[in-house]
């Protein structure tokens, strides 16, 4: 399969795009890129994300600690973090921070990536995002229907829940008091939380959430 793989070149604008000779399938790309390479696929193209800064690891492991501890107490599902690619269409995939699957939608998370929505995306927003790039970040999610979504803003010190209700979804923004989520049963953060420094220590928060401090 390989040897028919189309040869990539490399363009830099405000980011590094790699070109193929033809788009790429989200088949071609999970084969082509692994766990170690933080690209996306975008119209057949491959885009290079930016290398995150110190304060948005942060807080995306801080969470993805939290959930997974959370959710593996609870027997609830499935949590990945930024390295597991999500199909959006043929010629596109996604990278989110962390994602969740309910455990009886657990056969949508494969070895090579998710070929359905997740139940609960989260993306964490720097300070260097653009703002089109944000539009069709979330335009990708809305499309295939992921049934909640995260944004945690660090300039607007927010996060920006939408959660879908049939054909629509319904936004909520907190920038501080509790952000509980439908989709990861009983699993609840303080909007403050997020963006204090240092972030509180996660056993002492995991409890807290738990109802066991």
């Amino acid at each position: 399969m390989a040897r028919f793989l189309p040869v990539l070149t490399e363009t830099k604008d405000e980011r590094t795009v790699l070109l193929p000779s033809r788009p790429l399938t989200f088949e071609e790309f999970v084969k082509l890129f692994g766990e170690d390479e933080d690209v996306e696929l975008v119209d057949g193209m491959v885009v290079k994300r930016m290398a995150a800064k110190d304060p948005h690891e942060d807080i995306g492991g801080w969470l993805l600690s939290l959930l997974r501890f959370y959710v593996g107490e609870k027997g609830l599902g499935i949590i990945r973090g930024s390295r597991t690619p999500v199909r959006i269409t043929s010629h596109r995939g996604r990278l989110p921070d962390v994602l969740f699957a309910r455990k009886e939608r657990a056969p949508i998370v494969r070895e090579e990536g998710i070929y359905e929505a997740p139940d609960l995306v989260v993306e964490i927003l720097s300070q260097g995002d653009r703002p089109s790039d944000l539009i069709a970040m979330e335009a990708d999610y809305r499309h295939i229907g992921v049934a909640e979504i995260w944004f945690v803003d660090q300039r607007r010190k927010l996060v920006r829940v939408l959660r879908k209700r049939d054909n629509r979804y319904e936004e909520r923004v907190y920038r501080k008091g509790v952000v509980r989520s439908e989709v990861v049963e009983g699993f609840w953060v303080r909007g403050e939380w997020l963006f204090q420094k240092p972030l509180p220590k996660e056993l002492p928060t995991l409890l807290q959430i738990l109802g066991k401090a």
